[in-house]
């Protein structure tokens, strides 16, 4: 499909500096790059919808160059920042290069197979921390005024807050990132680079700096930032306080997965257009399942598997699948360990000893020592009524527990009604 009509109805143009680089890049042959600062181990969920754009632009035989920010990173970017980042160390910084390159390269097509389209895989530190400050200032620090610079809605958004300010450090960010901009255009022959739309003055910038130094036309091009009912950037935690990470380690699979199934209804359009590369005909298809049938969250499964497969592979969204199952059925004896304990890392934990266990515990008694009763008298209320489950397994009031339910040798799950679960680790 033509390029411009995916990017609009996936509603992915934001800004364009100029409506052209649109129409070239649907006929191919474009280098385009965006670039991801190394502020920390791992890239999170909302680096994501760059590298699917990049992965747009391949598709359609246009290259991509994906650039990590080792020479940025020693800086900082004030853009969407309230306050001044933490510097990080140098060792810090070349770990957190390690990770983000090799997770770059998951998401294009590096081979020679893709000829002319073949991705690069960049790290602005090799002409950031090389060239001098006096040819910087010279050189690039020229093009630009104080003015401008101010007018900047990162910068600007801070010197009206004088309790916190800019400094000179963050300040210089943009020139930073224009400069890489024009290496890429020299060295590669790049003519756009594309972001989230709190990169506009930036991207702006860097055009407008290769064509005073090299008279040559370059474009911008972003895209919406995605930002949830509550306005915050789209790919935290529920708490808002922690990225979704890509970095499995980080965030297993399970965690992403359940976090996209769990969408709101509003917000699952967008998302699918964003992080898919399925065709307009099913994302259709999927609104009108949403809009019919909003409580089989179809378009939510298809969603999370579809993300879950493209950033950890396909094994890892149907075992995510699985695990998602198995939240409320048997099929949770089944789960390998590390997945149990990713089903069940929110539910509070105890303790029970083995000896204990291997003598026979009430189960009245441990749904009253867990908490999820308050007495024996309301636990057993409980069990008569149906509402409680070892290892999703529905038990009675005469039940008591033994070593035989024992999962992976040392868990037991423990429910009460549909949510209230309890992890018992037995030592």
């Amino acid at each position: 499909m033509n390029l411009r009509a995916d990017l609009e109805f996936r509603g992915l143009i934001h800004q364009v500096t100029d409506d052209e680089v649109i129409d070239q890049a649907s006929r191919g042959g474009v280098t385009a790059y965006a670039g991801f600062d190394p502020t920390a181990s791992s890239l999170h969920l909302g680096h994501l919808l760059q590298l699917c754009n990049l992965r747009r632009l391949q598709l359609r035989g246009n290259r991509p160059i994906a650039l990590a920010g080792g020479g940025t990173g020693l800086i900082g970017d004030p853009s969407g920042r309230s306050s001044e980042r933490m510097l990080l160390n140098q060792d810090d910084l070349d770990a957190n290069v390690a990770n983000i390159r090799e997770q770059l390269g998951r998401f294009l097509d590096f081979s020679d197979a893709a000829g002319d389209a073949k991705a690069l895989l960049l790290d602005n530190a090799a002409w950031l921390t090389t060239i001098s400050l006096t040819d910087f200032l010279r050189d690039v620090g020229k093009h630009f005024t104080v003015n401008q610079m101010i007018a900047r809605e990162s910068v600007k958004s801070r010197l009206d807050r004088p309790d916190i300010g800019i400094s000179f450090t963050e300040f210089s960010y943009m020139l930073l990132q224009a400069y890489d901009f024009l290496r890429l255009n020299v060295d590669h022959g790049c003519t756009l680079q594309i972001g989230g739309s709190d990169q506009w003055g930036n991207i702006v910038g860097g055009a407008e700096l290769i064509r005073r130094v090299t008279g040559s036309v370059a474009y911008g091009l972003t895209s919406p930032l995605l930002v949830d009912s509550s306005g915050t950037k789209y790919g935290k935690t529920t708490t808002g306080d922690q990225n979704l990470w890509l970095d499995a380690s980080l965030t297993p699979p399970f965690a992403l997965h359940q976090f996209l199934l769990n969408a709101e209804d509003e917000m699952t359009p967008t998302l699918i257009r964003f992080f898919t590369f399925l065709s307009h005909e099913e994302i259709l298809e999927l609104d009108e399942a949403t809009r019919t049938a909003p409580q089989q969250r179809r378009a939510q499964r298809v969603l999370a598997n579809e993300v879950v497969a493209m950033v950890h592979g396909a094994d890892a969204a149907r075992a995510s699948e699985r695990a998602g199952e198995a939240l409320f059925s048997p099929l949770i004896s089944e789960l390998d360990e590390a997945t149990l304990l990713q089903v069940v890392a929110d539910a509070p934990a105890s303790e029970l000893s083995r000896d204990e266990l291997a003598a026979g515990v009430d189960t009245a008694d441990l749904l009253a020592r867990t908490g999820l009763a308050s007495s024996r008298g309301e636990a057993r209320r409980f069990l008569e009524q149906g509402g409680v489950y070892v290892n999703n397994v529905r038990v009675d009031a005469a039940s008591s527990l033994s070593m035989e339910q024992v999962l992976h040798g040392r868990y037991l799950v423990l429910r009460r009604g549909r949510r209230q679960t309890h992890l018992i680790t037995v030592s």
